[in-house]
């Protein structure tokens, strides 16, 4: 199932596939099949990646729960259209 999200198109992991993948290897099939940026909710990833030389963006929500994430779709929506090869940001989801 893809899904849109500000004009662009969103796949789960789990969807492709990909939901064994270590940090690493999700972020380099994600650049692999053209994907521009990735969401998670791995606090973690940026000190266990260098993620300044990726071609991808990662964009990190503080939370998983679903009902809290729909309250903040313009931060997120925000974040994924601001973002760039490389970058890392955090969305505080209240």
């Amino acid at each position: 199932m893809r899904h849109a999200l500000a004009g662009h198109s969103v796949s789960t992991a789990y969807e492709l596939g990909w939901a064994t993948l270590k940090n690493g290897e999700l972020l380099t099939s994600a650049e692999e099949k053209g994907f521009e940026v990735l969401v998670t909710t791995d606090t973690n990833l940026r000190y266990q990646q260098n993620l300044s030389a990726r071609k991808i963006a990662v964009v990190v929500l503080s939370t998983t729960s679903w009902p809290r994430i729909r309250t903040a779709v313009e931060s997120v929506t925000s974040a994924v259209n601001s973002a760039s090869a490389g970058s890392y940001v955090e969305v505080a989801v209240p």
